[in-house]
């Protein structure tokens, strides 16, 4: 599979997650789901789509590469929840801060976020897009 093709599965894929996380937001207690569930199941998608863009935009990186780049700026992302600026702050607040960037830091969020990396790099190696890409062992 070419790497345009590739690219074009990874963003697919990011787009998807995307939806099932807005969905499981926006939805989730009204079908009966718990907090816990809603929140964390959040954040594990959250983790998988940023897996997915950094498949979109390294298509020739290694697995471990990819792995390693969605995690450091997941991290980064809650870790810049520490920062407090008016202005920011005032941007978290909105629904688009809130999606974005987050309100309040949590550790936990970053375990959802490694957890959903690491599934959704499960996932992509299932498809023959992932034929394309080296793996960690060549």
């Amino acid at each position: 599979m070419s790497h345009d093709r590739f690219r074009v599965f990874s963003l697919v894929a990011a787009a998807l997650t995307m939806v099932a996380g807005l969905a499981l937001r926006g939805y989730g207690y009204s079908i009966g789901l718990t907090f816990p569930v809603v929140k964390y199941g959040g954040s594990v998608l959250w983790g998988s789509m940023v897996y997915f863009l950094t498949l979109a935009l390294l298509p020739h990186a290694r697995r471990s590469t990819t792995l390693l780049a969605a995690s450091m700026f997941s991290v980064a992302v809650e870790l810049f929840r520490l920062v407090h600026v008016d202005a920011l702050d005032a941007f978290r607040l909105t629904t688009a801060g809130a999606l974005l960037l987050g309100r309040v830091f949590s550790a936990w969020n970053i375990v959802a976020y490694l957890v959903g990396i690491a599934l959704a790099c499960a996932v992509s190696a299932l498809f023959p897009a992932r034929s394309c890409r080296k793996s960690v062992s060549s």
